[in-house]
């Protein structure tokens, strides 16, 4: 079986988070993990890059730490995938999986589209979306916001939320009759949960665990990483 990781953040792009790409890549080969997708905060989220500079130059800085992850993780030998996480509105996000570089390149200013529109684009593109964390609560989120009928699945496991908010977010996703989706939102490395994709196939691209997930080939995990013996040791919660 292989193992994935569909969130997390490096500190050369996203803000909150206080661990490098490489660091990143060099964690979850540590960890057991096969593959990871960096998903880096997009412009109109929580993202390093200034707004003030030109779409190309933004769009080279918001890949650097993709770009480290990829490098390391190619020396190393875990595969390393691109994404990003879309924020709508008070931490309504959107997790972007099977564009590149180039698709945001020839889409200046996709940041600032409708929801929707947005969400349209990226299913026109051969892309998917997933929201993250849809029941998340905190003081900055004024009110929940779901988009069952735009979206490609839920993440209904998400290892740095409370139970409650995946247990709200599970029942939601059997209501709409969406796929469920897990990621850990990983802002620091090592840390007392972690979310776990699970496939019996190595993928080449995020495309691939997309399409597996859509197919109900994929098995979702929460797993509490043991320091043993200088080795990680995953241990199933």
């Amino acid at each position: 079986m292989y193992l994935y990781e569909t969130h997390c953040h490096t500190s050369e792009v996203s803000r909150c988070s206080h661990i490098s790409g490489a660091e990143l890549a060099e964690f979850y080969k540590s960890a057991g993990y096969d593959g990871i997708i960096i998903t880096d905060h997009f412009f109109n989220g929580n993202c390093a890059v200034p707004n003030v500079l030109p779409w190309k130059t933004k769009v080279e800085l918001f890949t650097r730490g993709w770009k480290n992850a990829k490098k390391r993780g190619d020396e190393i030998g875990i595969d390393v995938f691109f994404g990003w996480e879309f924020t709508y509105v008070d931490g309504t996000d959107f997790l972007t999986y099977g564009l590149d570089e180039d698709w945001l390149l020839k889409h200046k200013d996709c940041d600032k589209m409708r929801i929707t529109d947005y969400c349209d684009l990226v299913h026109k593109s051969g892309g998917f979306v997933v929201q993250a964390h849809p029941f998340r609560e905190d003081s900055y989120i004024e009110m929940i916001r779901l988009l069952p009928r735009h979206v490609d699945a839920v993440e209904t496991l998400n290892a740095g939320r409370k139970d409650f908010e995946n247990k709200m977010a599970d029942e939601y996703a059997d209501n709409y009759y969406l796929k469920k989706f897990c990621g850990t939102d990983n802002h620091w490395g090592m840390q007392a949960r972690l979310a776990a994709l699970e496939t019996d196939f190595k993928a080449k691209s995020a495309n691939e665990i997309l399409e597996a997930v859509l197919e109900d080939r994929h098995k979702i995990k929460l797993v509490e990483p043991v320091e043993e013996n200088g080795k990680i040791i995953l241990k199933d919660i």
